[in-house]
């Protein structure tokens, strides 16, 4: 039988007190590790086996055992990152996180790993390519929409003719929209290949590394189906 790529998934590390089932006074102090399920489900579906990582992974020792890796999404990057201060509209920001993922992030680049980036983990991308973020979008309801069914696809990303985008969506996709930050400058060697109707970047990619692909959007919250975003991933990490 042949083996299936094996996966990581990044995530969250909280205070205990911050889940209420957990909240009681002899766990206090004691951290809890969080990961959405839809991203593993994806994977799965797409005929992966994702392993969901923690904070104490050492980046450059797991690539060695890893076949692929998403950067999933979550809280607002640190400004101090990128050379700036914190927009009145910054939200809580989780430091050792960002920092935890962005050496996962270079440790993959190193390793020349597939990997997608999703929302947070696209801005971490553009971060460590020594890009920076717009931290409020001047329209956030617009792409902010938390308040609405993940399922709803309230916008469309218009993506570049020959693109990786292109190559793995068939055209303009239909998305959902759950961000109020996005990507500022660009990277070193980042390819805007996917803008929303207002110009916010949506998807790119990397020059002369197509195991890298990054997306704003939440493709693992969108079908019942195998996203092609996750397709792609799986099939690289196979290939590999």
């Amino acid at each position: 039988m042949e083996l299936k790529p094996l996966i990581g998934l990044s995530g969250r590390r909280l205070p205990v007190e911050t889940i209420p089932m957990f909240d009681y006074p002899a766990l206090h102090g004691e951290e809890v590790d969080v990961h959405m399920s839809e991203y593993p489900k994806a994977l799965q579906k797409a005929g992966a086996i994702p392993v969901q990582l923690t904070r104490n992974t050492d980046p450059t020792q797991i690539m060695k055992r890893l076949d692929g890796l998403v950067m999933t999404g979550g809280a607002d990057p640190d400004p101090e990152l990128y050379g700036e201060s914190p927009h009145p509209q910054l939200g809580p920001i989780e430091r050792g996180r960002d920092d935890w993922e962005l050496a996962l992030i270079r440790a993959a680049l190193a390793a020349r790993l597939p990997m997608l980036c999703v929302c947070r983990g696209a801005q971490l991308l553009n971060i460590a390519l020594g890009g920076t973020l717009v931290q409020h979008l001047n329209e956030a309801e617009v792409h902010q929409r938390v308040d609405h069914p993940r399922l709803d696809r309230c916008h469309t990303v218009r993506v570049s003719p020959g693109s990786m985008a292109e190559k793995i969506y068939g055209g303009d996709v239909p998305t959902n929209s759950l961000h109020h930050q996005a990507v500022g400058r660009a990277g070193e060697g980042v390819v805007v290949t996917g803008t929303a109707e207002d110009g916010v970047v949506e998807a790119f990619e990397i020059s002369g590394r197509p195991e890298v692909f990054a997306v704003q959007w939440h493709p693992e919250m969108l079908s019942d189906q195998v996203d092609p975003a996750f397709v792609w991933l799986v099939n690289e990490a196979s290939n590999r």
